[in-house]
């Protein structure tokens, strides 16, 4: 596996942008002009692969460099991997609570005998 210099890259930077990280704004605010599949695209513009990409692109809506370049691509981009989180985390909560009331994941195959379990009792008469 290869290492790119943009993977090395830590944390946000007080400094301008350089060309790259301009380049890799430049492509998010109109990567849907590109032919193709937006990963094809990456690979194409930069030479490297969409996980390096979007490590980079992480970064960057972080930057304070960044905001201060473009504010409303930025914003719009941390908006977007918020709304991204918060979805993934309602999935995710969603996913671990049981259902039926049993404790499990699956309430039980009919015919165990346990279907009448939680009405209530018939009157007589």
């Amino acid at each position: 596996m290869e290492n790119y210099a943009w993977e090395q890259d830590a944390g946000p930077s007080a400094e301008p942008l350089g060309e790259r990280e301009r380049g890799v704004l430049q492509f998010e605010r109109q990567w849907w002009r590109h032919a193709g599949a937006k990963e094809e695209a990456i690979r194409r513009q930069f030479g490297v692969g969409p996980t390096a990409y979007y490590q980079l692109l992480s970064r960057l809506i972080d930057d304070p460099a960044a905001l201060a370049h473009d504010p409303m691509l930025i914003k719009r981009l941390q908006r977007q991997r918020a709304s991204r989180r918060r979805r993934r985390s309602q999935e995710t909560t969603t996913a671990q609570a049981p259902l039926g009331g049993r404790g499990g994941s699956v309430p039980p195959p009919h015919g165990t005998g346990t279907e009448g379990d939680n009405l209530p009792a018939k009157p007589f008469g």
